[in-house]
């Protein structure tokens, strides 16, 4: 049984789902989270949906057995796409968020009616995402645009010069550091092949980033669709659903505090305020490119992250 205080768990293919965590520690200040990058056997995108089903259903239950998550987020469309439903249905008590392109947001703002759709081959091709759009029939235009390899570039990334990437937490500094770069080459051949962008009839004035990893090089993506153009991601949206999802299961951890043994003056239990909620990083991979990312993109210290065995 979940206590108020176990753990949040987040999982993606790699480090891209430290942007959704970002924004679950803003909306979620005082829980505990515990993320796992399967870095190891990134990208998932590029794989088949058998084989990020495996992976999803190995994580999951590593994240329960071993850290006792009171909920899920499946911070990766890809895995969301493949395996979600499986995952609901083999731990139907576990509060679950996935993610999937944000296109029903996109159709609220768009003012062209030309909504651009970007992410990895194996969110866009899956049936999840056909039926998404399907759904969504004759309300906009989708340009829908698969980016092999961007993702694994952006991971690459990480390994940039510290002088370039600007202060720790700032995402900005990513997309500037990168332009001209081989993540910066593949941003630019995937929204030429789109078309136009901008806010004339006929143009894309609305762009989803359609993979956890691309808020880290929204400068970059900014800076060739010019300044009108709206980019949707889903990291807040995300947050939100999870605190709704806590607090209908009477899970949501309102301020960093504990119970412990005694008794105060007026006959009830004592607290024990934590000063810090616990963030642990993990990754199969190669520690230091988590320990980077952390630094880098969200201002945690190395000894947040570890390496660990997911079969």
């Amino acid at each position: 049984m979940p206590l108020l205080s176990s753990p949040i768990g987040v999982f993606d293919s790699g480090v891209g789902g430290l942007s959704v965590l970002r924004a679950l520690r803003a909306a979620l200040p005082h829980e505990n989270f515990v993320y796992l990058a399967d870095s190891a056997n990134a990208p998932y995108g590029e794989r088949g949906d058998a084989y990020v089903s495996a992976r999803t259903h190995a994580i999951t239950q590593y994240l329960c057995e071993q850290h006792h998550i009171k909920a899920l987020v499946v911070a990766c469309n890809t895995a969301t796409a493949a395996a979600i439903h499986e995952v609901r249905s083999s731990h139907p008590a576990l509060p679950l968020v996935g993610l999937e392109p944000a296109i029903k947001p996109a159709l609220a703002v768009t003012q062209t009616g030309r909504v651009g759709v970007i992410g990895t081959r194996g969110t866009l091709t899956s049936s999840k995402f056909g039926k998404l759009l399907a759904s969504l029939e004759g309300q906009a235009e989708f340009v829908v645009q698969p980016c092999d390899g961007l993702a694994h570039a952006i991971e690459r990334s990480v390994n940039l010069p510290e002088t370039a990437l600007g202060t720790p937490g700032d995402l900005a500094g990513v997309g500037s550091a990168v332009a001209g770069t081989e993540t910066g080459a593949l941003c630019a051949r995937y929204l030429q092949a789109m078309g136009a962008f901008g806010t004339a009839p006929g143009q894309i004035d609305t762009l989803v980033l359609g993979c956890t990893h691309y808020i880290f090089v929204a400068h970059e993506l900014r800076a060739l669709v010019g300044p009108k153009v709206q980019l949707i991601e889903t990291g807040e949206p995300v947050a939100r659903q999870t605190r709704r999802l806590l607090e209908a299961a009477g899970l949501l951890r309102e301020r960093a505090a504990a119970q412990v043994a005694g008794e105060d003056g007026d006959g009830g239990a004592q607290e024990a305020f934590t000063a810090t909620p616990e963030i642990r990083l993990l990754t199969t991979g190669p520690v230091a490119m988590l320990q980077a990312g952390a630094l880098r993109w969200l201002g945690l210290p190395a000894d947040c992250c570890a390496s660990v065995s997911v079969p």
